[in-house]
């Protein structure tokens, strides 16, 4: 395997689990335009690294090990599940779709965090879906990832989901779910699972673009302002989803404006006397899902209170009008086929009276 130059990670260890952001409008493809991966064409398929340089697929790989839950739902999705052996962030009771919360259990936890090195090495895959990018940027807190040497020595290939990997290499925000669809379609390219790839992004791209129809009359002006408030990431300082965040392009297609979406990066802290100048119109209530209805919904009821009640939010033109959109963190900031789904229930919350199906 080629040696890569590895794009660094933004995100602060709170919010690893939602990785970080790209690039649709900056050329942020999962393959090289006109590779094999791009054309979803047969063996061989090259994918590329954030810097470009590429991978080569023969055939598809038999054990693969994700290092999160957004890359072992895409597999998934695409039917390429009973090939993972090991995952690290494993997915949290309810955080997946019904359909695959048992499959899901049943993988192997590798890691509850980052998979620690010599585990990843020695654990037989010969792929490695990486959510993330080089490890080192975390200040070794994680424990440091293994070199693109170790893994040839492994005989494991890796790859990346460009979505959220490679936000420091590339430029301007991420509008759309272009990066998200390249990247499925890659793993569809790698895993054989082409043909499936292709129906999930149609299908993703449908929903949006029924959801653009129907806004297609409503002016910039119109575009209400909008504030992704993570409250599981804390409430002492508020985390913002900056322009390379996946979150950035599912309000953006939503119809709304991200009060952050000027934020060059996938994520910042800021404070709150800012989020208070921003004044939003709605503010969505980042709650990772606890396992049932009742606990979530108890999750989005007291990240509500907080806002309600905490003074420096409590004036806030949406706190005061109740505009609150109580849809979960995961399927709003961690790149996924669900992102369609977001972007249809944002729309049809904030904009009932243009977008009438908010299934």
């Amino acid at each position: 395997m080629r040696s890569r130059v590895l794009c660094g990670l933004g995100a602060a260890v709170a919010l690893l689990a939602a990785g970080c952001g790209s690039s649709a409008s900056s050329g942020g493809s999962a393959a090289p335009a006109g590779s094999s991966a791009a054309a979803g064409a047969a063996y061989p398929v090259t994918v590329a690294d954030c810097a470009g340089n590429g991978t080569t697929f023969t055939s598809a790989p038999k054990k693969i090990v994700t290092s999160n839950a957004a890359s072992l739902e895409m597999l998934f999705w695409l039917g390429a599940g009973d090939k993972v052996i090991g995952t690290g962030f494993p997915p949290g009771a309810g955080t997946m779709p019904a359909q695959f919360a048992a499959q899901a259990a049943k993988v192997p936890v590798l890691g509850q965090t980052v998979i620690p090195k010599e585990k990843l090495l020695g654990s037989g895959a010969d792929l490695y879906v990486d959510t993330f990018a080089s490890m080192g940027s975390m200040g070794g807190a994680l424990g440091s990832a293994p070199t693109e040497q170790e893994f040839a020595a492994a005989g494991i290939k890796h790859v990346y989901l460009h979505s959220t990997a490679c936000a420091k290499t590339l430029k301007g925000p991420m509008q759309d779910l272009s990066p998200v669809e390249g990247d499925i379609r890659t793993l569809g390219a790698v895993t054989g699972t082409g043909a499936k790839a292709d129906q999930l992004v149609a299908g993703m791209e449908q929903k949006v673009g029924a959801v653009r129809k129907d806004l297609a009359g409503l002016a910039p002006a119109q575009e209400p302002s909008y504030f992704f408030f993570d409250y599981d990431a804390g409430t002492k300082q508020p985390m913002a989803e900056c322009d390379k965040q996946v979150a950035n392009a599912v309000i953006t297609l939503a119809g709304a404006r991200n009060v952050y979406g000027d934020c060059d990066g996938d994520f910042k802290p800021v404070s709150w006397e800012d989020v208070v100048a921003k004044d939003p119109d709605w503010i969505q209530l980042g709650v990772r899902n606890r396992g049932s209805d009742a606990a979530t919904r108890q999750a989005f009821d007291q990240a509500e209170q907080f806002l309600k009640t905490f003074p420096a939010t409590a004036g806030l033109k949406a706190v005061q009008q109740g505009h609150f959109v109580r849809i979960g963190s995961e399927v709003t900031t961690i790149a996924g086929v669900r992102n369609a789904d977001t972007v249809q229930q944002i729309a049809h919350v904030i904009h009932p009276d243009l977008v009438k199906d908010g299934q």
